[in-house]
């Protein structure tokens, strides 16, 4: 049992990502929520009182890679100019969420 809380540990990552630009009214935080959903994240994503878009979310490497990649782009009607990230400590979220 030790052993697999090691694993998780070293397999599971944990970032808040802010992105920027025109993120709010274009559905991108539903479409956050999709994707992440299908790559079997967790976390939630969240409208900042600044116009950005506030998303944490944790899981295994490789998904997480190829979720930051899209939000560097997003929905088709967002236009994403800026995204800054930084690693946490995973919290072990039960799911993904629009907050």
């Amino acid at each position: 049992m030790h052993s697999m809380d090691n694993t998780f540990e070293q397999t599971t990552k944990a970032y808040s990502i802010q992105v920027m630009g025109r993120v709010q009214g274009v559905g991108f935080r539903y479409y956050t929520e999709k994707k992440a959903k299908i790559l079997g994240l967790s976390g939630y994503v969240q409208n900042q009182p600044d116009g950005s878009v506030k998303i944490e979310v944790e899981g295994e490497d490789n998904q997480l890679v190829e979720f930051i990649n899209w939000c560097h782009k997003g929905p088709q009607w967002a236009r994403v100019q800026k995204v800054s990230i930084s690693e946490l400590p995973p919290v072990g979220y039960d799911g993904f969420r629009v907050r």
